[in-house]
């Protein structure tokens, strides 16, 4: 699966070490590089079973969540020109083979 980045702060967290320790402490960056490892393992979303993968709800109802450690969550969205959806506009997960991380965060906050 392709993976990309809401914006350049997101991408520095998931790709440079030394940014990923800081923010996330050595258990969350173990954390985040397994789940990055795992997308890019699996050909679409509907296959990714690592991290507790679940829809997520209200402004977010268009997305993925995948846990890290201690609350934490990786947010993703299909990252297609033209998103597959079902005939009753639900994303077709199954075809979604490009995602974008849209955020990392306690989902307590």
């Amino acid at each position: 699966m392709e993976i990309s980045f809401k914006d350049d702060a997101l991408r520095r967290l998931c790709t440079e070490e030394r940014v990923m320790l800081r923010k996330l402490g050595r258990p969350g960056a173990k954390k985040l590089r397994a789940r990055l490892k795992d997308l890019k393992a699996f050909e679409n979303m509907a296959e990714v079973c690592y991290g507790r993968p679940h829809r997520l709800k209200g402004d977010l109802k268009d997305c993925i969540g995948l846990d890290l450690d201690g609350g934490r969550r990786l947010v993703l969205q299909a990252a297609h020109d033209s998103v597959p959806r079902h005939d009753d506009s639900s994303i077709n997960w199954r075809l979604v083979t490009q995602v974008c991380v849209i955020s990392i965060g306690n989902y307590h906050d």
